[in-house]
């Protein structure tokens, strides 16, 4: 399956991630968004087999973060996430794809906080 994900869906949405750490990494203030972004990258490219916890401990500057973060860059990768999977649904293999692509959502619109673990 990560094979089909990473042709279909993960190289792409992984390219996106990417490039909003970098943008995030120049800007030295939003370095910790950018490490976030990173993270996500990597998770976007191989998402079976991982899942996204809370991180304990992670409390009101998180919330803050989060917060500019969906203005700034999240709601577009949050809609990235959302179009790739209603395009991913429409066919029957695409539907557990199309359903990873909507696992994402959260994440993407509040990566501050969480963590990628192993299932």
């Amino acid at each position: 399956m990560n094979l089909i994900w990473l042709v279909l869906s993960g190289f792409w949405l992984a390219i996106g991630y990417v490039l909003t750490g970098i943008v995030c990494c120049i800007l030295i203030i939003t370095i910790p968004w950018g490490l976030a972004s990173f993270r996500i990258a990597n998770y976007a490219l191989w998402p079976f087999g991982r899942t996204v916890v809370d991180r304990p401990g992670s409390g009101a500057p998180s919330l803050i973060g989060n917060i500019i973060w969906i203005v700034v860059a999240g709601i577009w990768l949050a809609i990235g996430h959302v179009v790739s999977g209603v395009l991913l649904c429409i066919t029957i293999i695409g539907i557990p794809l199309g359903i990873a692509n909507f696992k994402m959502v959260p994440v993407s619109l509040m990566p501050l906080g969480k963590e990628i673990v192993p299932a």
